[in-house]
């Protein structure tokens, strides 16, 4: 039961550690980092690739549990994919509009926040992750069964 429980943030924390390494990313190694949102390969992918991974094989493919991991994990996966493309569309726009508001001297003297614009994967990216999270989750069902 652990195993299942623990995998898939082993998943996870994988991915954020990769994302370190690759330069592409262009992450720092800071705490800042460890936690981004976007990059290769996907932390969300992994966990939740793992987490459906997991319970496959221990439980079985046929089982309900599998079954609702995998539509869970669908979900997870949509949502880093498409609409956190969308948000870090709006942020872009959004932090350029503030930026000509400030030029052309419109509107109140207000601090806006900067808008965080890398949130959402790429299908390369969410592949990537997928399958990191599916190889973690069968080399521990291997080596600790």
């Amino acid at each position: 039961m652990y195993q299942i429980l623990i995998t898939p943030f082993i998943a996870a924390l994988a991915a954020q550690l990769i994302k370190l390494t690759i330069k592409s990313n262009n992450l720092k190694l800071n705490w800042r980092s460890l936690i981004s949102y976007s990059g290769m390969p996907s932390s969300h992918a992994a966990m939740a690739a793992s987490l459906a991974t997991s319970v496959g094989l221990t439980e079985g493919v046929n089982s309900p549990i599998f079954a609702a991991c995998v539509v869970f994990s669908f979900f997870i996966i949509r949502d880093a994919l498409g609409i956190r493309q969308y948000v870090g569309q709006h942020g872009a726009v959004l932090n350029d509009l503030i930026k000509n508001l400030r030029q052309d001297k419109i509107g109140p003297e207000k601090e806006y926040p900067v808008l965080i614009e890398k949130i959402g994967h790429t299908p390369a990216q969410i592949i990537a992750g997928i399958l990191l999270g599916f190889l973690i989750s069968w080399f521990s069902f291997i080596c600790l069964a």
